[in-house]
């Protein structure tokens, strides 16, 4: 039995909730429990956590964490860190033991910045949108297989930004995820507020216009309770883009999606700090998993769809193209966007 099929097998389904276009289905655990790790937002409350620039040159895909605390850090998949020259997303899961610095895989998302805002980066209080992580999930999956290294596409990454910018009709000056999240954030917050989790909840399925979008699981309740308003963010902005589109073809049911992700092959490396990263290898699913102190801390898993895009009047995908994009916002000036080095391969 596998790491994920085993953690997976643990947990039950509670009572669905509702709100607007968005279900989410809690995944119950026998009993509450406690992390024995701080989460990266607790570290830095504490002035136990430092995020910054690989250097005062900087570099798109990397960054410098420095623990200070007596335990380990939880850095979540597609948490949004804030600041610096521009901001980022991490690349996947990771524990960072205590004392250590360590570099960490991210992506940028604002891309028309490469100047410095403030000198450490903050944790924000959302996770990259929903199909931006399935798809940069899928990349990173790939890259570990091809070159042993955890990059995203970071063309497809602002891609996605941009078409989801367009789609919302939103503006930004440094085309930064971060606006579209401002500009909507009275809706989203009332997605947060319609939710609530339970005492041994420790995960969740969700669900937007009735097809199943992706899952999430932690290792205790103690992390699910304090990360999960991040998530429910991430797929909050789906679910409002979404809410125009036409009814999807049929999901399988939540036990269903639950046994694919289980059944599905992942490949296992070593992870940066500590455990092995677990990533799935599936055509229908996306995604990857932290294992560490011989359990799952956190798995995510996404439903592969389309290619983001927008709807036509048959209500297929179509990716809006850059000339659309500069259509619908005003023209700027030449920018210049850091040293990527080579994360824009997967």
């Amino acid at each position: 039995m596998t790491a994920i099929n085993k953690a997976l097998q643990a947990v039950t389904l509670g009572e669905v909730q509702s709100f607007e276009n968005l279900q989410i289905t809690p995944l119950l655990a026998p009993a509450p429990g406690t992390a024995d790790y701080l989460t990266l937002a607790e570290a830095q409350e504490q002035g136990l956590a430092v995020v910054t620039e690989v250097s005062e040159s900087g570099s798109v895909p990397t960054l410098l964490l420095e623990n200070n605390a007596d335990q380990a850090l939880f850095l979540l998949d597609g948490e949004e860190l804030v600041g610096a020259k521009q901001n980022r997303i991490l690349n996947l899961t990771l524990l960072v033991p205590a004392k250590t610095k360590l570099e960490i895989p991210v992506s940028c998302v604002e891309q028309g910045r490469w100047s410095h805002r403030t000198e450490a980066f903050e944790s924000s209080e959302r996770a990259f949108f929903s199909k931006g992580r399935a798809r940069k999930a899928q990349r990173v999956s790939a890259s570990l297989r091809d070159s042993g290294t955890r990059h995203s596409d970071q063309g497809e990454v602002w891609d996605d930004i941009g078409n989801m910018m367009f789609r919302m009709e939103v503006d930004s000056d440094t085309d930064a995820i971060a606006d579209a999240f401002e500009q909507f954030a009275g809706s989203v917050d009332q997605y947060v507020a319609a939710f609530s989790t339970t005492e041994t909840q420790v995960g969740a399925c969700f669900v937007i216009n009735g097809k199943i979008c992706g899952l999430e699981l932690f290792d205790v309740s103690d992390t699910c309770s304090k990360l999960m308003p991040k998530l429910i963010r991430s797929y909050a902005l789906d679910a409002i883009e979404e809410k125009q589109v036409a009814a999807p073809t049929a999901s399988p049911g939540i036990n269903e999606f639950i046994r694919q992700v289980a059944a599905a092959p992942a490949d296992s490396f070593d992870a940066l700090g500590e455990g092995e990263d677990l990533r799935i290898h599936a055509a229908a699913i996306a995604g990857g998993a932290l294992a560490a102190r011989e359990r799952v801390v956190h798995l995510c898993a996404f439903s592969q769809e389309a290619e983001a895009g927008t709807i036509d009047s048959g209500g297929r995908m179509r990716r809006a193209s850059a000339r659309q994009r500069s259509r619908a916002r005003p023209a700027r000036g030449r920018r210049f966007y850091g040293d990527i080095d080579d994360a824009d391969s997967a």
